[in-house]
């Protein structure tokens, strides 16, 4: 076959994934505090972006009021120009004045002179203290040699958020160039610091030391947990008692006993902050209907600064290179602008359609939540499925039964008896107070939990069960048996 060369020409189309359309998907996909960060970044980057006062937004046109407002007056009234009047300036008491101006607090008790007299505001911070920090605190007060007090600083620097040792000592000993029996006397004198059990390698030796600070290092809970810990895990009392010789009730005693100890000593000292979720979009029942709302507290309201607006204008203040700056800037801004105003409207569009679809969960609860994936959704506000997946994706609504992420909504249908659907989550739920309600001396195993919803009409296997069981953090039987 021959080979020749050829020009062709050939019509094609194909999708162009323009950079201002990434922005606005990566914008949709954003949760709240994603958006605020990369809005705070454009206001500092855009000189023509600008937060617009509260109560008014600025269009693209210059209007300064929202869409369906009228300005305050309705004729416009000829300006005059404030001229300062200096006559009246010495009648007024400044000394009064400035003690009555308080920033700090709303007493006017508190005059203006003595500010260097209140605290000042580091005084008012707290900083939390760490494990780290409480441990380094007993060790500054503790009277040991130096080369044990080196010793004891690295080895509280080994320990994790809950005052386990992973690092071995010969390791420490041969890195900072020290005798392995330094670090041995050291480790043992951090044990004795406040809280019991840290400085240990692994449970068992911090369950007994804890034992031991309670002068119980001969109990039977101490024999328990160095000969019989693995018994003691499976829960396995009988062979215990058997074991060691002495009645049932002994055992379980002591197993109560165990239960009560720490086995993270430092985890008081390492609580993470709680961090509040703010909701997308707030759900409130009006009458017998629901209303949607938007949440736009903490969101800056975005507007075009009038001065480089009205430097476009003239030409004659602006240079060829400066326009072309303004310009790229401008649309930017109006491409950020409308990119957020549609991502609010498609949250809002999706949270009506699902309103509108789970309306006898907003009504009764979560036993009365439906079946529902993303087409049904996406089918009702004309938008594709995966536009509607990123909005549900970190995206919150308050509604009247409680604070719930979007994708909450969306779940796999089990069959009835009847023949109807109920959604997975119902069925988690019922599965839950199932347990809940159950005899912890006695707990129902995975099969009775099927029995149990099959009285409920809900036909579902073991396995199933098992998931779910598992997707909610509960153990099984075994693991949740009680006997003390």
């Amino acid at each position: 076959m021959a080979l020749d060369l050829r020009l062709q020409v050939k019509l094609s189309q194909q999708l162009v994934m323009t950079p201002q359309l990434q922005q606005a998907i990566k914008l949709l996909q954003l949760s709240r505090m994603e958006l605020v960060d990369v809005v705070t970044e454009e206001l500092a980057e855009n000189p023509l972006l600008e937060e617009g006062v509260e109560g008014k937004e600025e269009h693209e046109d210059g209007g300064s009021n929202r869409e369906g407002e009228e300005g305050p007056l309705a004729e416009s009234t000829p300006e005059q120009e404030v001229k300062a009047d200096s006559e009246g300036m010495n009648d007024i008491d400044w000394q009064t004045y400035l003690e009555g101006y308080n920033l700090n607090s709303s007493d006017s008790r508190n005059s203006y002179e003595d500010h260097e007299d209140r605290p000042s505001f580091e005084s008012l911070l707290t900083r939390h203290s760490s494990l780290n920090d409480h441990l380094m605190w007993q060790l500054n007060l503790s009277s040991f040699p130096e080369e044990e007090r080196l010793a004891a600083a690295e080895i509280i620097g080994n320990l994790d958020d809950v005052g386990y040792l992973h690092a071995s000592l010969e390791e420490m000993a041969v890195a900072s160039g020290r005798e392995v029996e330094i670090f041995e006397s050291a480790c043992k004198l951090v044990q004795q610091f406040d809280p019991a059990g840290v400085a240990c390698r692994n449970l068992q030796e911090c369950l007994l030391l804890q034992l031991e600070r309670l002068d119980l290092s001969e109990s039977l809970a101490a024999t328990i947990l160095r000969d019989y810990i693995g018994e003691l895990e499976g829960r396995k009392y009988s062979v215990i008692a058997k074991a060691l010789k002495v009645s049932l009730a002994d055992i379980l005693s002591a197993a109560k006993l165990i239960s009560g100890l720490d086995p993270r000593p430092g985890r008081a000292y390492n609580e993470e902050d709680v961090h509040y979720i703010s909701p997308d979009i707030f759900v409130h029942k009006v009458g017998d209907e629901y209303v949607v709302t938007q949440n736009d507290d903490g969101l800056p309201n975005l507007r075009i600064n009038s001065f480089y607006r009205n430097a476009l204008t003239d030409s004659k203040v602006v240079d060829k290179k400066a326009g072309e700056y303004i310009q790229d800037k401008m649309r930017s801004a109006l491409w950020l602008i409308k990119s957020i105003h549609q991502r609010q409207r498609t949250i809002y569009k999706v949270t009506k359609s699902i309103v509108k679809f789970q309306r006898e969960f907003f009504d009764h609860g979560i036993e009365h939540l439906k079946p529902l994936v993303l087409r049904d959704v996406a089918d009702d506000i004309e938008m594709h499925e995966s536009t509607v997946s990123r909005v549900t994706t970190n995206k919150y609504v308050q509604t009247p039964q409680g604070l719930f992420e979007l994708k909450y909504f969306f779940n796999s249908g089990i069959n009835t008896a009847d023949g109807e659907s109920i959604a997975s989550e119902s069925v988690k739920s019922r599965i839950k107070e199932i347990i809940a309600e159950e005899n912890p001396q006695k707990p129902y195993s995975d099969q009775k939990i099927v029995h149990l919803l099959a009285e409920q009409d809900i036909n579902i296997a073991r396995r199933t069960v098992t998931k779910y069981r598992e997707m909610l953090g509960l153990g099984s039987s075994t693991e949740r048996k009680r006997l003390f």
